[in-house]
């Protein structure tokens, strides 16, 4: 069955049921991969630059929704990959590592071009004590129903760079909101109140959809 197709929390179980597995060749071959390349093996760079530039470049591209500055970006996360690759310890998964070091470098890439990016505080409801509960790997049953995966990618794209950016590395990556103010020096409550209204909006957007496609 094509996991696209899935509720989230279905797969979220049956990837836990692949972590909770015995190590498989795979993973024990790119542990060695990994092992080589940060003692300085030039080949083994290379073949996890093979395993992971795809992902990293998703990353990139969600994040700045443009092609060439997102390849360009792949390439740079790579380059500090490089740099850095002595100081993973293992204390997490090397993907999630990498894709945190991604992320970093997108966010300095949109420092220095100086975007417009939506105002985190801006954008907060003073007059509003809602909290988002914690969705990551759940349905929401907002946005449960007959929408596939393409619409919520359309419809994530639509959203303002500043509550895309939450909304991808909240509920798309995993990060932490506590780890998400620290990329965006701000305060806890402006991510989540910046996660929440893109939650909003992408639930209008979807239901919109929903409607028009009945």
């Amino acid at each position: 069955m094509n996991t696209s197709t899935l509720p989230i929390s279905l797969v979220d179980s049956r990837l836990h049921a692949r972590a909770a597995r015995p190590p498989t060749l795979a993973s024990l071959a790119h542990a060695n991969t990994l092992a080589l390349a940060q003692a300085g093996d030039h080949d083994a760079f290379a073949d996890l630059y093979t395993l992971h530039h795809k992902r990293v470049f998703t990353i990139c591209l969600r994040m700045i929704r443009n092609v060439p500055e997102a390849e360009d970006l792949t390439q740079e996360a790579f380059l500090q990959l490089h740099r850095k690759i002595a100081m993973f310890r293992g204390d997490s998964a090397f993907t999630t590592w990498l894709h945190r070091l991604t992320v970093n470098v997108v966010l300095m890439h949109m420092r220095k071009k100086s975007f417009s990016l939506v105002s985190l505080d801006q954008l907060m409801d003073e007059s509003s004590d809602e909290r988002p509960a914690r969705a990551f790997g759940k349905v929401d049953a907002s946005l449960a129903g007959v929408v596939d995966r393409v619409a919520i990618q359309r419809a994530v794209a639509d959203l303002p760079v500043g509550y895309r950016n939450v909304f991808v590395l909240y509920d798309v990556e995993g990060f932490e909101h506590n780890e998400i103010a620290s990329m965006f020096n701000c305060s806890l409550g402006n991510t989540k109140s910046q996660l929440h209204k893109a939650r909003r909006a992408l639930r209008g957007v979807l239901s919109a959809r929903a409607v028009m496609a009945a």
